[in-house]
């Protein structure tokens, strides 16, 4: 009987505090106060979420197919972006601001690809892609060769090694040193003829074989995907042989001219001037290009320019900064 009425009066004194906890008009009033933060909250929340909606057509951009111009010839599709508004608002609902920088995009790609195009040539890579290639064609200039691989190295900057058949015949360590590097490896022809008055089957020939060399070189670690024309003469026939090694055709949009040993200063402002997204550098191992090479890669960088690849500059995939 006595713990019962104990249990009697421990209810009782819980059961009226409680009640005057919901009578304090100090309670009433935080309870108030609680509920119009979480409107606010709520109605905060629905705003950003609104206001990432209405700005993210600024920051959007559609794909753009792979297509043949007449000027530049063969110009690689763009991925375009799109805003995910509910990733994007996911991250900025923490600080309760819109930030573009903590938008989040998808990238949509093109319905014409590279691959769906006719052979043609390519003089460079997409003109709103913020990329710079870097073309180094090899059939001479052993002594100027490994300063310019150190300084590509020294700034992690890879670059597409065109090279002769016969030279990379004749001087496999240097070949190993490019594709060691981790720098992509074209075909240059074999014997750097001019390939617009080349017979058929010798135009055959020369690919054919610098392809081979190329892969025994390398221990068969590489398969030229472009072919750079010696001189950049060519005929229709030319692409189309190339074409049916697997290999697209590559130019180029901006000239150093190194092989009239300019002046480090002129074959930097020649580049420098001239440069665009996009832009396909053609050099040598030369011993102007060897002394510009660290001015160009700090330049171009400058102009938040990506250096890459052929391979890498002909992605569609979209680069956001």
């Amino acid at each position: 009987m006595n713990n019962n009425w104990k249990q009697i009066v421990a209810i009782t004194t819980i059961a009226g505090i409680s009640w005057l906890l919901v009578q304090n008009p100090y309670t009433h009033h935080y309870m108030i106060v609680l509920k119009e933060r979480a409107a606010y909250t709520a109605a905060e929340t629905d705003r950003l979420y609104r206001e990432i909606e209405s700005k993210r057509k600024q920051f959007e951009f559609p794909p753009m197919d792979a297509r043949i111009d007449p000027v530049w010839k063969t110009v690689p599709g763009y991925n375009g972006i799109k805003v995910d508004v509910e990733a994007s608002y996911n991250i900025m609902k923490k600080s309760g601001k819109f930030d573009e920088k903590n938008l989040i995009y998808r990238q949509i790609p093109p319905k014409v690809h590279l691959g769906d195009l006719q052979p043609a040539p390519i003089y460079r890579a997409h003109p709103d892609k913020p990329v710079v290639s870097f073309l180094v064609n090899v059939a001479w200039g052993n002594e100027y060769l490994q300063d310019m691989l150190s300084t590509l190295k020294k700034n992690d900057v890879k670059a597409t090694f065109f090279l002769e058949g016969r030279w990379a015949k004749n001087n496999p360590e240097l070949v190993k040193m490019i594709e060691e590097g981790g720098h992509e490896i074209g075909n240059h022809s074999y014997s750097h003829p001019d390939m617009r008055t080349l017979s058929s089957q010798a135009s055959k020939t020369e690919l054919q074989r610098t392809n081979e060399v190329i892969q025994a070189v390398t221990n068969n670690k590489v398969k030229s995907k472009w072919f750079a024309p010696p001189s950049g003469s060519y005929r229709d026939e030319t692409i189309k042989f190339a074409a049916s090694l697997g290999m697209g055709t590559i130019m180029w949009s901006v000239d150093t001219i190194d092989w009239q040993k300019p002046s480090p200063d002129v074959l930097t402002s020649r580049v420098l001037t001239k440069v665009h997204p996009g832009a396909f550098v053609l050099m040598h191992p030369t011993d102007s290009t060897a002394q510009s090479l660290q001015t160009l890669i700090k330049e171009i960088k400058r102009k938040d320019l990506h250096i890459v690849t052929v391979s890498e500059a002909l992605e569609e995939t979209r680069i956001v900064h």
